[in-house]
């Protein structure tokens, strides 16, 4: 078989390896979210609530694995006028195609240049088609039935997330060539998770108690909150890796976004940071003045999102105070949400109310900054062909919004029919570790009247009657 020893050169080696970091520090993501669950659950459903978020997140991993990441390879065939490009990047990308099952040093680079760090980039959507279903999954925790959510996620990875990629994430997607910019997956992840849990929040229902009490006494309540922040750790030490490898590394040239935007690594990461902070510094203003420690936790998680797609291209005074504004739209979003009584006070303010915002601002910022393209290719595909715009950011949200809740909709109202959506109320009040797997973590869960007296909270303490528990961003 003919080799071709450019494949294997030192700069695709090191950009292989740059961009595997990135893909593997996504898994630190999924892992960052169990922690956070699993402080925020009640303890009784914590074993069943790590089962199914790395469940969940396995099954839209294999879905994109499968057959979902030539969707999102289709831009490029598009651009380079290959025939039937559709159905020649399925051939190419699937699990078992050419490309996929090809070492580099054996495919010719007039077919497919720096084949190494396209093939990593196949599994850098794996894990983040993992990281958006493990976010799915926190907005219906506790109450979901297992088999929906791992055929919504095998739906999610084959072709939900791809299609937005497809769509909005890319140089050469349709959206980006006209105008809409994103770069470090605010699109196909927290836009996506948080159209996604909107519709599902609604349909399975809120907890036993969330916003008004139930006869057996039974409402949310938080593990152990303390875990939040070693799960917020986690996610905070794989970012920087992540967003590095939402972009292109160009040999002797420099660092592009992932629209083909003029950036640096330098200039991604403090950027990154400095959205990092602003959100930290007010959440923590938030915690205080409301006594909820969920936004000193979370707010750094707010200002990411708010400024994810400004990351490659704005400057850090912009990331700071847009990054600070995470917290405030999360906190507006989270009341939103109490008011029309859907049960999800984790990924819709985190994710879909900044995500959403940031990306529009990112359109009056950014607004004419060249994006779209890629280098070489001259025309309707050349470097800069489109212009961000504040519309051209709303029709990625309008799209992205379309793609992930149509069929989350749909996905619900069938297995409504079918089967159901919500475990049963009696597995809900035993716990879910008991129910599903006949198991507990802690004794005193399969025996209430075992439960020590510390665990009772005293009167003074408690909360009015419908009061959501945990406050700010509630539990």
């Amino acid at each position: 078989m003919e080799q071709f020893p450019e494949q294997a050169s030192t700069n695709w080696i090191m950009a292989t390896f740059i961009y595997t970091l990135g893909a593997v520090a996504v898994l630190l993501v999924v892992a960052g979210l169990v922690f956070i669950d699993k402080g925020l659950v009640r303890r009784r459903n914590v074993l069943d609530t790590t089962i199914q978020k790395i469940g969940a997140a396995m099954v839209g991993g294999l879905g994109t694995l499968l057959i979902g990441y030539p969707i999102w390879q289709w831009q490029f065939n598009q651009a380079f006028g290959v025939p039937q490009p559709f159905w020649q990047a399925v051939q190419d990308w699937w699990l078992g195609g050419a490309f996929t099952t090809t070492a580099s040093r054996h495919i010719d680079p007039a077919a497919l240049p720096e084949a190494d760090v396209l093939q990593i980039f196949l599994v850098f959507f794996v894990t983040f088609t993992m990281a958006t279903m493990a976010l799915i999954h926190t907005g219906v925790v506790e109450r979901i039935k297992p088999l929906p959510l791992y055929v919504m996620s095998f739906v999610v990875g084959a072709v939900l997330s791809p299609l937005v990629g497809y769509l909005c994430w890319g140089s050469l997607s349709p959206l980006t060539l006209r105008g809409t910019h994103d770069f470090d997956g605010i699109f196909p992840l927290y836009i996506t998770a948080g159209t996604f849990v909107l519709v599902l929040a609604w349909r399975v229902g809120p907890r036993l108690g969330a916003f008004r009490p139930h006869p057996s006494g039974a409402r949310p309540a938080s593990h152990n909150a303390a875990f939040v922040g070693v799960g917020v750790l986690l996610i905070l030490f794989a970012l920087p890796f992540i967003t590095i490898g939402s972009g292109y590394i160009v040999p002797d040239v420099g660092f592009f976004g992932i629209s083909f935007t003029e950036s640096g690594l330098g200039i991604v990461i403090v950027n990154l940071f400095a959205s990092i902070l602003g959100g930290a510094v007010v959440g923590l203003v938030l915690a205080h003045l409301r006594r909820e420690p969920s936004w000193a936790l979370l707010g750094p998680i707010a200002g990411v999102v708010m400024g994810g797609t400004l990351f490659d291209i704005g400057t850090a005074w912009a990331c700071l105070l847009v990054g600070g504004l995470g917290p405030l739209v999360a906190l507006g979003t989270a009341a939103l949400l109490r008011k029309a009584q859907i049960d999800d006070p984790k990924v819709v303010p985190l994710a879909l109310g900044p995500g959403i915002l940031g990306a529009l601002l990112t359109g009056f910022i950014e607004w004419g900054t060249p994006t779209g393209g890629y280098i070489g290719l001259e025309g309707q595909y050349a470097v800069g062909v489109g212009e961000i715009t504040p519309w051209w950011q709303l029709a990625g949200v309008v799209a992205t919004m379309l793609v992930a809740g149509v069929p989350a909709l749909l996905m619900c109202l069938f297995f409504e029919r079918f089967g159901g959506l919500r475990v049963d109320e009696e597995a809900e009040l035993t716990g879910l570790d008991a129910a599903q797997w006949g198991v507990s973590n802690f004794a005193d869960d399969l025996d209430p009247a075992a439960a020590p007296a510390s665990s009772v909270i005293p009167p003074s303490r408690q909360a009015p009657e419908g009061t959501p528990t945990g406050g700010g961003l509630p539990v």
